[in-house]
């Protein structure tokens, strides 16, 4: 039984969630591209996510000889530069969006496939 929640298939639901909020952010970018003074935003990265939740599976120095881990992972939020603005102060660059847009359907491909894959492994041990 997973109590934390670290399986690989809700690992793997999580990960398509996160993709879905990040795919409907990145549509609203698109769609207000000739708004005047929007600003473009993108969804916290995926693995500033994991590690928020983190701190229920540390890892435990029970001995003085175990090894332990290098430093706090601190991830800092980086606020986005925008590199281009139109003259009516938007900052939505469509090339961009369409390179994220492409990244997040890749990454739910990939994410869809795991799932699959671990559900059918769970089918077959049923003799499903």
């Amino acid at each position: 039984m997973d109590v934390i929640g670290n399986s690989p298939v809700s690992l793997a639901e999580r990960r398509l969630a996160w993709l879905d909020a990040r795919q409907r952010l990145l549509a609203h970018n698109v769609a207000n591209a000739d708004t005047p003074g929007f600003r473009p935003s993108d969804a916290v990265p995926f693995h500033a996510l994991l590690a928020r939740n983190r701190a229920a599976a540390t890892m435990v120095a029970t001995d003085g000889r175990h090894i332990r881990p290098t430093g706090a992972a601190a991830i800092a939020a980086q606020e986005r530069r925008v590199a281009e603005r139109t003259p009516n102060g938007n900052a939505v660059s469509l090339d961009e969006q369409a390179v994220r847009i492409a990244e997040t359907d890749q990454a739910h491909a990939l994410a869809m496939g795991l799932h699959r894959k671990y559900i059918g492994l769970f089918r077959m041990a049923l003799g499903r």
